[in-house]
């Protein structure tokens, strides 16, 4: 079943959606050109008083690229919470821009990729991971293909930021469902011929294979994996990627060839790793796009490191 966050506004509550509701009206008017700016001012200001994260970076940098110096570590480091900064203030603008602003907002590279994965009859499993700005990459998706996407979150915490969250994901189509129980739905999606979104870069605890990411073993989801054997699904890696200027890119890559022997658990793994190598060669080409501190690969890192 689609999740819907609770509607019920406690009165203590009602005045933080109020402050992001101006907050949303005055950021709107700002030129994207000065949301670049003023989100790297954030980020850096974030950069110097979030310590925790700050260190969550770092050593998810090294992680990735432990070859390089100290001083590119740091320098990687600061462009990562930039880019927070900047994807912080345009989500408050893709909140009230229309279907062909976001559309013009964005550029694409590999189109063609999309357009004829979306002929396929068994539906299409988007995969992507914390790289530059993956909301506003799949926002863009369904402002262009006109169609709900399903996509499988995370539910956020703090309820009045929950409730906002989800207007921002819902304002084109999008369809949210919540990870826990979520396969069912996604089953039910892709037989109909729909489409679903999925972050890849993520830990799970239960029901999670080992693969090797950047000479490490990991562990981590399955679930594109099996939903692409059981559904006869083509697997499309997508990734929004930002540049030196602040312009988002959408990168399509070519479809996996999924491997299909008839030995499900070996296949799910097989196809896992696939979809996992993926990811690596993406942030290993756009490193200043990645935003490591959102947990996600910090999650994989505490179970799978010494």
């Amino acid at each position: 079943m689609v999740s819907n966050p609770d509607d019920r506004k406690p009165s203590g509550f009602q005045r933080a959606d109020d402050v992001g509701h101006v907050s949303k009206s005055v950021i709107a008017k700002i030129s994207h050109r000065h949301i670049v700016g003023l989100g790297k001012i954030l980020g850096r200001v974030f950069y110097f008083l979030d310590v925790p994260h700050r260190r969550i970076v770092r050593r998810n940098l090294r992680f990735t690229h432990p070859d390089w110096t100290r001083g590119k570590v740091e320098n990687i480091s600061r462009r990562v919470f930039q880019n927070l900064g900047i994807s912080f203030l345009e989500s408050f603008q893709m909140a009230s821009l229309s279907r062909e602003q976001v559309l013009d907002r964005v550029r694409v590279v590999g189109l063609e990729n999309l357009q004829n994965a979306l002929k396929s009859k068994t539906g299409l499993i988007l995969v992507s991971a914390h790289l530059g700005s993956w909301e506003t990459g799949m926002l863009f998706v369904c402002c262009h293909i006109q169609k709900p996407i399903l996509g499988v979150v995370k539910k956020v915490r703090f309820a009045p930021l929950n409730r906002w969250v989800y207007r921002l994901r819902t304002r084109f189509g999008i369809k949210i469902i919540y990870k826990k129980g979520a396969l069912p739905e996604m089953r039910r999606m892709l037989r109909r011929g729909g489409v679903i979104g999925l972050l890849v870069d993520q830990r799970r605890r239960s029901e999670g294979v080992d693969v090797q990411f950047f000479g490490h073993r990991v562990t981590t989801t399955p679930a594109a994996a099996f939903l692409a054997i059981r559904c006869k699904s083509p697997v499309l890696p997508m990734f929004c990627v930002r540049d030196d200027s602040g312009r988002l890119t959408v990168v399509v890559q070519s479809p996996l060839e999924m491997k299909r022997t008839g030995d499900l658990r070996s296949d799910v793994q097989a196809n896992t790793q696939l979809i996992t190598d993926a990811v690596e060669d993406a942030d290993s080409e756009i490193p200043r796009a990645v935003v490591l501190g959102a947990q996600a690969l910090e999650e994989i890192l505490s179970g799978s490191l010494p």
